[in-house]
Formats: structure tokens, C-alpha cells, sequence
């Protein structure tokens, strides 16, 4: 199964049409997002993409109640970070993000090095990574806002192989 992992979106609708299409390009089945949306009406957009939708807010998502309403009426999953999913029997932690990057980089190592995880994916730093701790897989698919880093990217996950590709858009 392949799966479209964003985060930090922050309202950049044309950046967020531009990673919809990416997706289906890859023929992804869901979209995993790990934060940052900040207004309803771009998860709305993300949303109308019609795929199975599972998400956690981020530091700057304001409105968590009008998001998560969005999401229910939707039929789909919204979640306070950390937030662990299964899919095909592998455990997944999703993350945002906590204070500066490199704190956020620390937890995130050292809950990789516990092994309890197949993978676990956050945003908040607005850099990607991908690497594998101890068997674990990190990913952090990076900003698809573009503001901060000057580059906007997602990632692919394919679940059964627990292997990702980072494409910039």
C-alpha cells in the first residue's frame, strides 16, 4: 500500500493542489498529514481529495476545533499528536513536533532507537529526512508551504516494503 505523507501546509493552497497531484500520480491509497494545516478550508482541500485521510494537528493549528469537526463530517481521522496507527500490521508513530528542530529531532531518535515502531513520521522542522534508526524508519516528509526552507516536498511511504521516497514539488 502506498501512502502520501505531508506536513506543514500552512494554508498554501496552490503548493497543496500541486502535492494532491503528486499523490495521484503515485496512485497513493491514503494521505497521512502530521500537522500545520492552520485554517479548515485547506484540509478542506486536502480532504476533497476523496482518499482516506489520517492526521494530527501542529503547533500552529489554531482552530483544533474547527478542524477536527471538518474531519469528522468527513468520515475521516484527526488526532492530538503523538498519535500511533496500524496499517497492514505495522506500527506507525505520527508526530508534529516539539519546541526547536533539534529537540524534536532528539525525540524522535530516541523513540527509534526503543524499536517499538516500524516507522515514525513527524513534521515541524520543515526539513526533510529519511533515514533508518535501529530498523526503524524516520521520515519527515518536509514543508509543503515552501515559506521557510525555500523548497516545498512530500513523501511516498509504500507500507509493505517500509520504504519512502522524499519528491520535492
Amino acid at each position: 500500500m502506498l501512502v502520501g505523507v505531508m506536513s506543514d501546509t500552512h494554508d498554501n493552497i496552490s503548493k497543496i493542489d500541486q502535492a494532491l497531484r503528486v499523490f495521484s500520480e503515485w496512485g497513493v491509497e491514503m494521505i497521512i498529514h502530521l500537522g500545520d494545516y492552520i485554517a479548515p478550508f485547506s484540509l478542506a482541500r486536502i480532504l476533497s481529495s476523496g482518499k482516506r485521510f489520517i492526521g494530527v494537528l501542529g503547533n500552529n493549528d489554531g482552530e483544533k476545533l474547527g478542524l477536527k469537526e471538518l474531519v469528522i463530517r468527513a468520515g475521516q481521522e484527526l488526532y492530538d499528536p503523538p498519535h500511533e496507527i496500524r496499517i497492514s500490521g505495522k506500527r506507525i508513530l505520527l508526530i508534529h513536533g516539539y519546541g526547536p528542530k533539534e529537540r524534536t529531532r532528539e525525540i524522535v531518535e530516541s523513540i527509534a532507537r526503543g524499536g517499538s515502531y516500524n516507522a515514525i513520521l513527524y513534521g515541524h522542522t520543515h526539513e526533510a529526512n529519511l533515514r533508518i534508526e535501529k530498523g526503524t524508519l524516520i521520515l519527515n516528509p518536509g514543508e509543503v508551504f515552501g515559506g521557510l526552507t525555500g523548497r516545498s516536498s512530500v513523501a511516498v511511504l509504500d507500507i509493505d516494503k517500509m520504504e519512502a521516497k522524499i519528491i520535492e514539488i
